[in-house]
């Protein structure tokens, strides 16, 4: 079995989580071979016993401080687009979509560090399955088009997660059932520490960035697809995706910038890739199989300041994206697009994601650091032209068909 799968892990403290997940692909029967393990840490991290972790699995992988990362750039012929990938961020995750796209791999997987596999699933095998998945599937809508992945059982639990827009809070909701073929990615869930911002954890009357609410199995029902022409927050804590994906699968440019934005590098991607999603008739798959979330406790006003900055433009930047491209039919939310239905003339998840790339670059905005997505929106551009140059095994992107 070639090794076709890239699991990319952001790591400065437990990466000692690996462990587990390769437990679990053991005790499923899943093929070890298949994997290739991507750690994306620090200069003051120690690579050589992450190195070591590796080969004790027998695992194969590669470490990547930011020395490393920097001589990636080099050896690839993209040092010139280095900036793409902010220092000391979770958004370095997108170095391992680099990495990724510079080799020969058909699947990615994000998984954060501090996370674990819930032994009950076969963790790697699950979320191949999703991806593969043809049939009947729940679909949810809200009239607020934006849908709480945490809704199965939010009467009890009250909880939104981290990136939900404040706008679009006590939504009606509404399900019926899709026949979808179409699975581009698949967003595993997760129980004890939900996924909250900061400004919810306090309203949960937690000061340890943890929140009191925990969740558990039972407050998640059936694996679900959010309708086209609405909105989900992606968490890359457990996440698995196709390779076409990448061109519009940026994890966007937080912490490292003038303005001071972070922690919505993977909510925001997951915005634009859901409306890349929509613009070319691919799904999103969520639930299962749930991780365990193990936040460490740190503070809850830290992650306030790191929010603080892109709160307000949080609330717009789906409603900028929306505007991107056709509208889909909110009246035939599972209607597949034409070949002529595309965002900015654009057939492929490159060419979506470049007019929304030249929307945000272009756009004047009068909300609080609303420059920001200017910086956005040229980084984006950038993104696009690094996939491009990499000198690798991948190809440029590829126009993806419609008429599935």
């Amino acid at each position: 079995m070639t090794r076709d799968i890239c699991v990319v892990v952001p790591t400065i403290r437990e990466y000692e989580c690996i462990r587990a997940y390769a437990d679990n692909a053991r005790a499923n029967g899943f093929d070890l071979d298949r994997l290739h393990f991507v750690l994306v840490t620090e200069d003051f991290c120690d690579t050589d016993e992450m190195r070591a972790m590796l080969d004790d699995e027998g695992l194969s992988g590669e470490v990547f401080d930011g020395s490393r990362r920097e001589q990636w750039y080099r050896d690839h012929g993209v040092a010139e687009y280095e900036h793409v990938v902010p220092a000391a961020s979770h958004a370095e995750t997108s170095f391992g979509l680099l990495y990724m796209w510079a080799g020969d791999y058909d699947i990615g997987f994000f998984i954060d560090d501090d996370t674990l596999p819930h032994e009950e699933y076969d963790f790697f095998g699950r979320h191949l399955d999703n991806l593969a998945y043809e049939g009947e599937i729940t679909e949810v809508a809200s009239d607020e088009r934006w849908v709480n992945v945490l809704h199965e059982n939010v009467d009890d639990h009250e909880l939104y997660p981290r990136g939900y827009p404040y706008s679009a809070m006590d939504e009606t909701v509404e399900t019926g059932t899709a026949e979808i073929d179409d699975v581009v990615a698949s967003q595993g869930l997760w129980t004890n520490v939900p996924d909250l911002d900061a400004v919810r954890i306090l309203m949960d009357g937690d000061l340890q960035g943890q929140a009191q609410t925990r969740l558990d199995a039972d407050d998640y029902g059936e694996d679900f697809v959010a309708a086209r022409d609405n909105y989900l927050t992606v968490c890359s804590m457990n996440l698995a995706f196709r390779r076409e994906v990448i061109p519009a699968f940026y994890q966007l440019p937080m912490d490292d910038n003038p303005w001071d934005v972070g922690r919505f590098d993977d909510i925001w991607s997951g915005v634009f890739l859901k409306r890349a999603c929509d613009v070319l008739g691919k799904r999103i798959y969520n639930g299962a199989p749930l991780c365990e979330h193990n936040k460490a406790p740190r503070s809850t006003f830290g992650d306030l300041n790191n929010e603080v900055p892109g709160l307000e433009l949080n609330e717009h930047v789906w409603e900028i994206v929306d505007s991107v491209g056709p509208e889909v039919p909110r009246t035939a939310r599972t209607a597949e697009p034409s070949e002529d239905d595309v965002g900015g003339d654009a057939d492929s998840y490159a060419g979506v994601f470049a007019a929304m790339a030249d929307e945000l670059a272009e756009g004047e905005y009068d909300y609080e650091n609303g420059e920001f997505l200017n910086f956005v929106g040229e980084h984006m551009r950038d993104w696009l032209a690094c996939l491009d140059a990499i000198e690798g095994t991948a190809p440029t992107a590829e126009p993806v068909a419609t008429d599935d």
